[in-house]
């Protein structure tokens, strides 16, 4: 049975996984992160933060001699957080080198989770992985991301290691609610909307493509099996819904499946935002064979259900 390691596994994106690959059986599932699961504190996860080498490395020593790869999700994800603390972009690198670094002693392949902040904001819209150009990064954290890449596919180069490196686009769904810690628009939005709070959308025009977690997980999913057989190596692709949304209609969208009144004002957006992208995942659908389910609408009715489920509403 594969053992797999998930970075970042007290995230919304790896508590997700780990609950997919637990379901879908054929796997054994461990976790590293710098915080405990706040939504699953039964998830096998270890304390460690890999900006400390030490800590890192008898880690390994203790648990990754039966890891068959890696999933490295482990970053500070929230752009504008970055903008205003850019010491935390070095840390997102540090902490990618040194998932690499555990990863090419042992020889295991990777998964680096990327963002499509790597396209940044310039006037011509980006529409597939080959088509961007890194000259510029538009915030810290996309420096930071663009930084992972580039040192992951450095490893494969020079190192022989084995990797597929996913561009994220604004997942949102179930395990998202921590407010105090990370500020993300989806539950912002439906935590300020269900008390009758005014919501602040930055950027009025701005269009973002939101990609339901499960609609993630799955992805990542087929990608560890392709991956772990070698079928598909050494790629970048964009993972989303493919399809934009404005902030106002997202807005919209969980006021009505709230059913409350939406108070709304508008503000340009923030320095080193994003305020166009829709993914092309023609190539994800085509090797990978990925096929995104849940629409905009759909996925605002599951993740409203979910925060009801949880006594959160």
């Amino acid at each position: 049975m594969p053992r797999i390691l998930i970075t970042g596994s007290s995230g919304q994106i790896g508590t997700n996984l780990f609950h997919h690959l637990s379901n879908i059986g054929g796997y054994s599932v461990i976790g590293v992160d710098k915080r405990p699961n706040n939504w699953e504190a039964d998830l096998e996860t270890h304390l460690v933060d890999l900006t400390d080498a030490e800590r890192s490395e008898s880690f390994a020593r203790q648990h990754l001699d039966d890891v068959d790869l890696v999933v490295h999700l482990a970053a500070y994800a929230k752009v504008f957080e970055l903008v205003e603390h850019p010491e935390r972009a070095l840390e997102n690198i540090t902490m990618t080198f040194r998932a690499l670094e555990l990863c090419r002693a042992r020889k295991i392949p990777i998964i680096f989770g990327s963002s499509r902040e790597v396209y940044g904001d310039i006037e011509r819209i980006i529409t597939g992985e080959s088509d961007a150009d890194f000259v510029i990064a538009e915030s810290p954290y996309s420096a930071s991301k663009i930084s992972g890449e580039a040192l992951t596919d450095s490893y494969a180069r020079c190192y022989g290691l084995h990797y597929l490196t996913f561009r994220f686009s604004n997942v949102y769904g179930r395990f998202d609610n921590d407010l105090e810690r990370m500020t993300r628009v989806m539950p912002l939005f439906i935590d300020k909307i269900s008390k009758g709070e005014e919501v602040t959308v930055f950027g009025k025009d701005k269009v973002l493509d939101f990609t339901y977690v499960d609609d993630c997980v799955s992805g990542i999913g087929l990608a560890i099996d392709s991956l772990l057989s070698s079928k598909v190596t050494n790629q970048t692709f964009n993972l989303a819904r493919g399809e934009g949304s404005t902030l106002v209609e997202l807005a919209e969208g969980i006021a009505d499946e709230l059913g409350k009144p939406l108070k709304m004002n508008t503000r340009p957006s923030r320095p080193g935002e994003v305020t166009h992208y829709i993914a092309n995942i023609g190539k994800a659908r085509s090797l990978l064979k990925y096929d995104p389910k849940v629409s905009l609408r759909e996925g605002i009715r599951r993740t409203v259900a979910w925060w009801r489920e949880s006594g959160l509403l």
